[in-house]
C-alpha cells in the first residue's frame, strides 16, 4: 500500500475534542520535524525504501489512537520509530508466511531466508534506528537513494522531497508547474522501481557519488527556496526547510570536500539564511530587502556563508551556478545599505549565472539588478523581452517587477494594473499584502 502523499493528520476525537486535538497537534508536530529521520530509520532497518514509509504512516496512524488515549509520551520519536519497527516486522511475518505458503509448490524454503526483496530485519530489538553523531547520515543515504540514476531526473526531485524534504504534492506539484496526480504519480512509480530494482539503502561508493551528486544539489535547492520563500501559505518562510537545507548542505561538504559546487550551495544557504530574522516583521508580516534591519542578519550564518563560498574557490575549478548565487549572496551581506550594494557586480554575475544555468529567473534577477545599476529604463525592455517569451506566464514574479519598474518611470495605471495582477498570482499571503500594500500606495 505505497502513498503518495503525507498521511492526513485528522482523527477523530476519543476522549473528548480537547484531548484529541492535542493528540493530533502533537503527532502533526513531530511528523513536520522528525519524518525524515523516521522514514530514514526505517529503511536502513527494512532495506526496502516502500516498505518503510509505510511502516511510519501506519505508526503515526497508530499514534493518533494511543496519543489520544494515553497522552503523549515522553520520546515520540523513539514511540514511533518502535511502532514503526513493529508494523515492519509484520510485514515480513507476512511476507514470509505467505513465501511459505508458496514454497510448497517448489524446493522447501530455509528458516528465515524469505524476505520479499528486502534483507532480514535486525535482531537488536532495542538498538536505536539512527546514530545522530554518524557522518553517512541517515537522511542523507535516503536522500541519495532517491536519487538513484534507475529513476527519471523528474522522479528523483519528487520522490525526495516528499520523503526527505517532507513537501506535499500540492507543494510539489506548485514547484515545478505540473498537476498533483502527475506528482503523485511519479512518487508511486519512483517507489515501485527502487524496490523492483532493489537499490540499496545506503551512501553510494565515492565513485559514484560525482554521477548523482547533481539530482541531490537540485533537491536540495528546491527545498531550501521553499523554506525561504513558501510557495503558499500565511506563513513567509518554512524555516525547518531552509534549515534541514542546511544541514544537509554541511553534511554533502563533509563527504564530498573536494566538490566546489558542495560548498558553493552550502555558502548560498548560510549567506541566505543569514537574512531571514530581518525578513518578517512582528507579525509575520514580509519585511522587503530596503526596509531590513541588518543589525539583525544574523552575523554567524554569513561568515560562515563567506568561508564556504572561500572554499568554493579556493578547489581551483571556477564557481558553478550554487557558488555564483552564492557570490551575488554575498554581496548584499557585505553592503550596509541597498543603496551602497555593488550592483555593478551582481550584475556582472547574473550575466555569468546566466551563461551556465540559464533561466528567465535568471534573466528577472538579472533585469532587477540592472534597474538598480543603470536604471529603469534598459531594465524594463530585459523585462518586456521575457513577458514576450511566455516564459515566465502564470507567475506573480514578472508582473510584480515590471510593476515597480512601471512605478520608477512614472506610469503609474500600468503600474497598479501590473502589481493587482501579481497580486491575484501569488499564493503566499505575506508576499500578496505586500504587493497590495504597493497598489494602494498609489492612490
Amino acid at each position: 500500500m505505497a502513498r503518495a502523499d503525507r498521511p492526513a493528520l485528522m482523527p477523530e476525537a476519543v476522549d473528548g475534542p480537547p484531548v484529541a486535538e492535542a493528540a493530533r497537534r502533537a503527532v502533526e508536530a513531530v511528523w513536520r520535524i522528525e519524518s525524515a529521520r523516521i522514514v530514514a530509520a526505517l529503511a536502513r532497518y527494512t532495506g526496502d525504501f516502500a516498505l518503510a514509509e509505510d511502516a511510519a504512516q501506519e505508526a503515526v496512524a497508530e499514534a493518533l489512537v494511543a496519543w489520544t488515549r494515553d497522552g503523549t509520551p515522553t520520546d515520540p520519536v523513539g514511540w514511533l520509530l518502535a511502532t514503526g519497527r513493529r508494523r515492519a516486522i509484520d510485514a515480513f511475518r507476512r511476507a514470509s508466511a505467505l513465501g511459505e505458503r508458496y514454497a510448497v509448490l517448489g524446493a522447501e524454503l530455509s528458516d528465515g531466508g524469505f524476505t520479499a526483496g528486502a534483507p532480514a530485519a535486525p535482531t537488536a530489538p532495542q538498538e536505536l534506528p539512527w546514530d545522530p553523531d554518524r557522518v553517512d547520515d541517515d537522511v542523507l543515504a535516503l536522500m541519495f537513494t532517491a536519487c538513484h540514476p534507475v529513476l527519471s531526473p523528474e522522479a528523483r526531485v519528487a520522490l525526495t522531497l516528499r520523503v526527505v524534504g517532507g513537501l506535499s504534492s500540492e507543494e510539489i506539484a506548485r514547484a515545478f508547474l505540473v498537476p498533483t496526480p502527475t506528482v503523485q504519480a511519479r512518487i508511486t512509480r519512483a517507489k515501485k522501481t527502487i524496490t523492483a530494482a532493489r537499490v540499496p539503502f545506503e551512501l553510494p561508493s565515492a565513485h559514484d557519488r560525482p554521477a548523482r551528486l547533481g539530482a541531490v544539489l537540485s533537491v536540495l535547492y528546491v527545498i531550501f527556496t521553499e523554506g525561504s520563500t513558501a510557495t503558499s501559505g500565511d506563513d513567509l518562510l518554512r524555516p525547518d526547510l531552509a534549515y534541514e537545507a542546511v544541514r544537509l548542505a554541511r553534511m554533502l561538504t563533509a563527504l564530498l570536500p573536494g566538490e566546489p559546487e558542495v560548498h558553493g550551495q552550502l555558502a548560498l544557504f548560510e549567506l541566505t539564511s543569514a537574512r531571514f530574522p530581518a525578513r518578517t516583521g512582528p507579525d509575520g508580516e514580509a519585511v522587503l530587502l530596503e526596509d531590513q534591519d541588518r543589525r539583525r542578519w544574523d552575523r554567524s550564518a554569513i561568515r560562515r556563508g563567506l568561508a564556504a563560498l572561500g572554499r568554493a574557490s579556493a578547489l581551483g575549478r571556477g564557481l558553478g551556478p550554487y557558488g555564483l548565487q552564492a557570490a551575488i549572496a554575498a554581496c548584499h551581506a557585505a553592503a550596509p545599505s541597498v543603496q551602497e550594494t555593488d550592483w555593478e557586480r551582481i550584475v556582472l554575475l547574473y550575466e555569468a549565472l546566466g551563461r551556465v544555468a540559464p533561466s528567465p529567473v535568471v534573466e528577472l534577477n538579472r533585469a532587477v539588478a540592472v534597474a538598480m545599476a543603470s536604471g529603469p529604463h534598459e531594465a524594463l525592455a530585459l523585462v518586456d523581452d521575457l513577458l514576450a517569451s511566455g516564459r515566465l506566464s502564470g507567475s506573480h514574479l514578472l508582473p510584480s517587477v515590471r510593476g515597480e519598474l512601471l512605478v520608477r518611470l512614472g506610469r503609474t495605471a500600468e503600474a497598479r494594473a501590473e502589481l493587482e495582477l501579481a497580486a491575484r498570482l501569488c499564493r503566499n499571503a505575506p508576499e500578496r499584502a505586500v504587493l497590495l500594500r504597493k497598489v494602494a500606495a498609489l492612490g
